[in-house]
Order: C-alpha cells, then structure tokens, then sequence
C-alpha cells in the first residue's frame, strides 16, 4: 500500500474523531418524577449542535420517536427503571443511558390499631412464616438448628404438629396453597413444600433472581415472595420460576427489607425488618397505599431475654371472618387487631 495513501487515511481517522468528540449530548430528564406527572423525554446537545432524530426506549421497549416529547405514567410500576436514547446525527449514533425512579402519586394512609383478642404464643418461637387455616395457626420459625413448620391452636398457643428443618437451613417465610405448605429458607437458595395435612416433605425448588427467601404468600394464582430488599416477586406455583416483580415505593421513597408478608383483600401486607411497622403495598405498580404503626404492641409483650431482634414479624388473615393476627420474634402474645386510618383519603 503506497506511504501516500496511508497518511491519508491516518488523518482521514483524525478528523472523524474529531467531529466525535464535538458532539456532546446529555439528558435534561429528572432522576425521579411522580407517576401523576408528565415526564418530557428530552436530550440535547450541549455545544448547541443539531441532532437528526432521537428514538427513546424505557427497559429497552420503544417508547418514543422524537425529542421533547411528554410520557404518561400513570400506568408505570413504580422503582428503578433505565431510560436509553439513541441519537441519530451527521450519519452516526449514540447510545445514553439514564437510571430514573417512578414514585407514588399519593401519599400514604397511616394507621393506628385496636386490640380486638389476645392469645398465647410460644416464646422460644423465631417467628418467620404465619398463617391462618380453619382455626390453626401455621408458622414457620427461624434459626440455625432451630426453625420448623408448626401448627397450632389460636386459642392456646398449643402445639399440635411440628416438623423441624435439618440444621444447615434458616426457615423463613410460608404459605399454604392447593393443601400444600410452602416454605423458603434464608440464604440456601432453597424452598420447600409440604404435604398440609402431614408434614411430609415432597420437593424442594431453587430460586432465581431473588437469591434470598424471607416472606411468602400467594393470591390464589400466584405464589408472592419477599428477599429482603424492595422487591416483591410472583412466582408460577407449578414451576416456581418468578414471573415479574413490583417495587415497593411511597410518593418519596422506597421500602426495603421487606420480610414477612400476607396477601389480604388484593393487597399485599409487608412486615419491614427491625421494624414494628407493616405497609399495605398495591400488588399492581408497587405503590405504598398504607403504613400500620404499631410500636405500642412491643410495649405489651413480655421477652424472656430483650433483643432487637425480636420485633413484629408474622401477619395471619382469617378471610372467612375478616380477622387480621399479628406477632413477633420471641413474642408471647398473638394480638387479634383492627386498623384505624389516620388520615383517610
């Protein structure tokens, strides 16, 4: 090849990169905005130079053909989502990448309690999974050589059936769906199902995204699992493989360590861990619609030993009778309540 026509070439690349490095383009997007608000998809070129066209894609879906151009959100599930433009100018392309979080458009409705029942519940029980079934109580507890499945009776406390996990796993949440008892451990990426009526284990299933266990529930077509963060996952029940997720956020912020959890009247009630505090979640977007209060329940237990681990963790919901049952870790007392808004809509 002549020297000639590589110098030509050799400068050729330097001018090309030159115009590249012209070319300046950056988001004028918020980082968070409200799901009631409009957002303007907008990149612009900080030299002031002219762009041909722009195509923006929410979670890679096309969303957008042209600049300064308003979105509804109103359908949008709120949390993290990542916002890509690609720019079209002077026959090249360039991807952005912008990180945004949809927030609620309301704030949430906050909410007292009053005690309707009190009942005894064992306190050596790490309480990590509670349910109720025709006058039972099952519950899954938690602990390295310690955590079980159990049933027991409201009214007493008794302990009529348990079966106890081998040592190496840390129960955690569980459900009862189509006369199955299903349970998930901690951090061995493991969940468990159980025969209802007696205890025998028949499979185990591994998890995918969500690499922890910590709450779990279902809403009559799909299983609901927490792991500890602000994510709320829905699994198929027959392959176990999770579907989607939600996020869980308020008008301002979002939720996370999400742990015990129950589906109650098409919404999804969450304990927050090393917190007396349950948020009434909408399965649908993620939006925080409530926040239960109830420290003063802490206040009326009586602990063998005090811990900061022994706060509210267990939610049971009597759909027949409308009865909502709350506990925690180590506590003595299952407490019947009723939720009282503060600041109804």
């Amino acid at each position: 090849m002549p020297a000639r026509f590589l110098v030509y070439v050799f400068l050729s690349s330097l001018i090309w990169t030159g115009c590249n490095k012209d070319f300046a383009f950056k988001f004028s997007t918020p980082k968070k905005t409200n799901i009631d608000k409009k957002l303007v998809l907008n990149v612009h070129e900080t030299n002031g130079k002219p762009i041909d066209s722009i195509h923006f894609y929410l979670n890679g879906h096309k969303i957008a053909q042209k600049n300064n151009v308003e979105i509804n959100l109103k359908d949008q599930k709120l949390g993290r989502h990542v916002l890509t433009a690609k720019v079209f100018f002077e026959g090249q392309t360039k991807k952005l990448n912008n990180v945004i979080h949809f927030l609620a458009d309301q704030k949430p409705v906050l909410y007292d309690f009053q005690i309707v029942n009190t009942f005894p519940h064992d306190s050596n029980a790490f309480t990590q999974g509670f349910e109720y079934h025709k006058g039972f109580i099952y519950e899954s507890t938690g602990g390295k050589g310690a955590s079980s499945i159990r049933k027991t009776v409201l009214k007493t406390g008794k302990i009529l059936q348990q079966k106890d996990l081998n040592a190496q796993y840390f129960g955690e949440g569980i459900t009862l769906f189509n006369n199955k008892i299903y349970q998930l451990t901690w951090q061995a990426s493991k969940g468990f199902i159980y025969d209802l009526n007696t205890f025998e284990l028949e499979k185990s299933f591994p998890y995918g995204n969500s690499k922890e266990g910590w709450g779990l529930t279902h809403n009559g077509q799909e299983l609901i699992k927490s792991d500890g963060t602000e994510k709320i996952w829905f699994l198929d029940p027959q392959s176990l493989q999770e579907k989607r997720f939600v996020e869980a956020y308020t008008n301002k912020r979002k939720a996370e360590r999400l742990n015990e959890i129950e589906y109650i009247q098409g919404r999804i009630y969450a304990n927050i861990w090393q917190k007396n505090t349950i948020i009434i979640v909408n399965p649908k977007n993620g939006a925080i619609e409530g926040i239960v209060n109830l420290n003063k329940l802490r206040k009326l237990i009586h602990l063998k030993k005090d811990s900061t681990d022994a706060v509210l963790n267990g939610i049971a919901y009597d759909s027949e009778n409308d009865r909502l049952f709350v506990t925690g870790k180590n506590w003595n007392k299952t407490f019947e309540i009723k939720l009282i808004p503060q600041n109804p809509k």
